[in-house]
């Protein structure tokens, strides 16, 4: 999603990555998510959110324990650093998100979480394929 920040007040590219944004903005709510139970340590509940498709709260909480920092939430800034990849003609319709995690020794981390997002009538169901570095 941040790939046009190279931008110049009023030119195209400052207009694309405003509309890319705009439309990426109601992903930001299940990422958000899933920073926030992983930030607080609550895998049992990220797990139950994931219906632990991928990963499991013992694989989360080893990965996170592993990489020896603690997680913090990033600022709200941050959100434009999410790759975003629409799956193609996929019904209902699904998002692929590369989302990098912040910690309080380095700020923004070469820790990441890969996310899959398929829309529902009123939310998302939210798949948790992979934490890793970068």
């Amino acid at each position: 999603m941040g790939i046009l920040r190279r931008s110049s007040r009023g030119s195209k590219y400052s207009l694309i990555f405003t509309l890319l944004y705009m439309k990426n903005e109601k992903l930001i709510q299940p990422v958000h998510q899933v920073l926030s139970l992983l930030v607080a340590g609550k895998y049992a509940e990220l797990e139950a959110l994931t219906k632990a498709d991928r990963l499991n709260a013992s694989e989360i909480a080893k990965t996170i324990n592993d990489y020896g920092r603690k997680l913090v939430l990033p600022s709200d800034d941050a959100f434009q650093m999410m790759n975003v990849i629409e799956v193609r003609n996929a019904k209902p319709a699904q998002w692929s998100i590369i989302m990098p995690l912040w910690t309080r020794e380095e700020g923004r981390s070469d820790l990441s979480i890969e996310l899959m997002l398929t829309e529902n009538r009123n939310d998302f169901a939210v798949q948790l394929n992979n934490i890793h570095v970068l």
